[in-house]
């Protein structure tokens, strides 16, 4: 793997793990997460919308 292959992969890892952590805040504290970080984790912000409180 070259150098910038290396660095893609890091960067990713921490966009995804920067994602988590923002959309976990947001729903702790009652709020929508942002639909970037939804999409970054994989995870379809309608899809999400439609999520009810237990």
């Amino acid at each position: 793997m070259s150098n910038r292959g290396i660095f893609s992969a890091l960067g990713d890892l921490f966009t995804t793990f920067g994602s988590a952590v923002a959309a976990s805040r947001a729903v702790e504290a009652g709020r929508k997460p942002r639909a970037d970080d939804l999409r970054n984790l994989g995870m379809d912000p309608a899809v999400f919308n439609r999520i009810g409180r237990f």
